[in-house]
């Protein structure tokens, strides 16, 4: 995508999930691939009042090359980057219900919320838990890359991690898409709280048929 629309892009979501509560005072950051590197959100950037022209560019080694001084999780998205080719926008952020979730109680490490509804199996799918890392340790870029190739090796790619404590990582095409992913993820975990984790996940068979009618990546 032309870089100039990406830098608009990236700035409309960000404000977009800071509007809406997915996102809050500095925490979270949003990337997009370029074909000579990355965009990234600044270090300490508030997501709802971005400006296009200060977002950081680095290159493909993750060297800033313009703007105001990265993220410092900048190394995670250039390992999910590498890790899945069709990843081109990634999204961070600390949203409530998701975070919540990882502070209830240990959870299953590699389905962190089961399939409880349709939309979330066919527009999430799996979301593995990351184990705690302080923010910026380059050992999540080990843990996330690894589990990456994992679930693409079953079968099953995926598009989200959970990143213990801190919150979820998404990615996908666009970075309206990879909003999509997050703004699912994020609801049916607040349905998971509300529900105080009694809801019964779909079927094998139900979820079967999501995968012949709509391709579910379960």
């Amino acid at each position: 995508m032309d870089e100039r629309f990406l830098r608009d892009e990236i700035c409309r979501v960000g404000k977009s999930l800071f509007d809406r509560g997915y996102a809050h005072a500095t925490a979270g950051n949003i990337s997009a691939r370029l074909e000579d590197g990355y965009l990234i959100t600044p270090t300490d950037a508030c997501l709802g009042f971005l400006d296009p022209s200060r977002l950081s560019k680095v290159d493909r080694d993750g060297a800033p090359m313009s703007g105001d001084r990265p993220s410092k999780t900048v190394s995670l998205h250039r390992r999910i980057y590498s890790a899945d080719k069709d990843a081109r926008c990634v999204i961070h952020t600390h949203s409530t219900h998701l975070v919540a979730l990882t502070l209830a109680r240990r959870r299953d490490p590699n389905e962190f919320i089961p399939p409880i509804t349709p939309y979330f199996v066919m527009k999430v799918g799996h979301v593995p838990l990351i184990p705690y890392f302080r923010p910026g340790d380059p050992r999540i870029g080990d843990h996330v890359a690894t589990t990456i190739a994992r679930f693409a090796a079953r079968g099953a790619p995926i598009r989200a991690v959970m990143l213990e404590r801190l919150g979820p990582n998404v990615w996908h095409e666009t970075p309206a898409a990879a909003m999509a992913v997050l703004e699912e993820l994020e609801e049916t975990a607040k349905l998971w709280c509300i529900g105080r984790g009694e809801a019964a996940p779909l079927r094998e068979e139900e979820i079967d048929e999501l995968r012949r009618a709509f391709g579910a990546r379960w």
